[in-house]
């Protein structure tokens, strides 16, 4: 008997069919929109962080770097103050009173030459070349010298007509020992050691530097400013904006050896014990070294900040810390300094 084979075919049960891809449940996806949100969140707090980190950076850096420079600037024209090339300036007479730099004259800036260094301290009796917008209680510096170089020769400009000079003679046999003029027309005849080829000249720059309220183009932001004088007026030329104070003492010479024996904000007025040639015109031939205080501050606000800090930018003429603020605004501010010796002046009074 033959076994019978079963050849139909399996039965499939509806369980056993492939089951469609189903979506998120409401829930799982209300939490990985929760989940997303508060990372985007952090993220966008990390951002908003670093920007304004990095914001704050900026305008910190900007600061030290605009208070640099105008420390430099300060710095290197003071050094070089009272520079007139070959002329012996320790043999001429120091002005019976002091000269004004705003005169356009010759023959008062050419008086002028044994005070290298004028200054106004707070700003009291400034000379009325200086603009209104003068920041009130800040310190007035006045700069004379001649450039190092000859007019004319190499890497030097060449004499401009309406610009002033001075010509020192190097023949020892003139009786002249200087001119002061402007180029053309400034009666520069001396000459040089052979004393018959003309001597050189140099331009005379006298520089007046201040603190003012605006940085010349409508902001009102305070700002160091240079008045330069050019043979027949003084330019204004902005130079460093967010310098907010300025603060010299000078370093006055009681002894004639060049070296600094008192510190003082305002020669004009100085006196000590013993003194019987304490002129103003005097005290200021005598200053050999300066001493350079800057406040600066930020150009832009910082938000959530308060400065209400009290700053102290050396000493007064009386001996009591001059200090500014606190300003209860949002600008961060810091106090530079720096310490210049005089070396022309200081230079001619050298112990050998």
């Amino acid at each position: 008997m033959r076994n019978a084979i079963n050849m139909s075919r399996p039965t499939h049960s509806t369980h056993d069919a492939p089951r469609a891809p189903s979506g998120f449940s409401l829930v799982e996806l209300m939490i990985s929109i929760t989940l997303g949100m508060m990372v985007l969140t952090a993220l966008a707090a990390i951002f908003a962080n670093t920007s304004t980190t990095r914001t704050e950076l900026e305008r910190v850096s900007q600061q030290i770097d605009n208070a640099r420079y105008a420390v430099d600037v300060l710095s290197q024209d003071l050094q070089l103050a009272g520079y007139y090339g070959e002329l012996a300036v320790s043999g001429l007479a120091v002005p019976g009173a002091l000269p004004d730099p705003c005169s356009v004259a010759p023959a008062d800036w050419a008086s002028a030459i044994p005070i290298a260094v004028q200054g106004y301290d707070d700003g009291v009796g400034v000379p009325a070349c200086v603009p209104g917008s003068l920041k009130a209680g800040t310190d007035v510096v006045v700069v004379r010298r001649l450039r190092p170089c000859i007019a004319g020769a190499a890497s030097c400009d060449p004499v401009v007509a309406t610009e002033p000079y001075m010509q020192v003679a190097l023949c020892s046999s003139s009786a002249t020992p200087y001119v002061a003029g402007i180029g053309s027309g400034g009666g520069f005849t001396l000459t040089q050691k052979d004393c018959a080829t003309a001597a050189g000249l140099r331009r005379y720059q006298l520089s007046i530097y201040f603190i003012s309220n605006d940085n010349g183009a409508g902001v009102s932001v305070p700002t160091l400013k240079r008045l330069d004088f050019n043979g027949a007026t003084l330019t204004e030329t902005p130079l460093v904006e967010g310098i907010e104070r300025l603060h010299l003492e000078y370093g006055i010479d009681t002894n004639g050896d060049g070296s600094p024996d008192a510190y003082t904000s305002d020669p004009t007025n100085f006196t000590y014990a013993g003194c019987t040639t304490c002129s103003a015109s005097n005290n200021w031939s005598n200053a050999m070294t300066a001493k350079i205080y800057v406040l600066a501050r930020t150009l832009e606000a910082s938000a959530g900040f308060t400065d209400n800090k009290t700053y102290q930018l050396g000493l007064a003429a009386d001996g009591s810390p001059v200090t500014a603020g606190p300003f209860n605004d949002r600008f961060r501010r810091h106090v530079y300094s720096a310490a210049v010796r005089l070396m022309n002046p200081s230079g001619r009074r050298d112990t050998p």
